[in-house]
């Protein structure tokens, strides 16, 4: 047998005997301002541009009617309503109930009581 050409191309290494400390750094004087996340980020949080007024959505009326096929809706409501209707006359009486809901809606009802108070 001859002698291999080539040295292998992985080593082994070898493993440390425990676990051993990092160096630390050298105490460094701070130089400037203090910077956020990145470059040009307020540290301070702004109040939201935007401010909703109190009012967010509680139910929704879906309605899908293609050009040439039968139309479909789905109503919702956060109070647990959930419908859904298949056809032009069922779609019909589904946004009728959906109307009909938010009359009745308790969700609603104690928003609306709230407000008034």
């Amino acid at each position: 047998m001859s002698a291999r050409r080539h040295p292998p191309l992985k080593s082994i290494t070898t493993t440390p005997d425990g676990p051993h400390a990092a160096a630390q750094p050298v105490d460094a004087v701070p130089v400037g301002e203090p910077k956020g996340v990145a470059e040009g980020v307020p540290i301070a949080v702004r109040p939201d541009p935007y401010p909703g007024g109190g009012r967010y959505p509680v139910a929704w009326l879906t309605i899908c009617a293609p050009r040439g096929a039968v139309p479909t809706a789905t109503s919702t409501c956060l109070c647990g309503w959930n419908r859904s209707a298949v056809g032009h006359g069922k779609v019909h009486a589904l946004v009728a109930d959906h109307t009909a809901h938010r009359d009745t809606c308790p969700l609603r009802i104690s928003l609306e009581g709230r407000a008034a108070a």
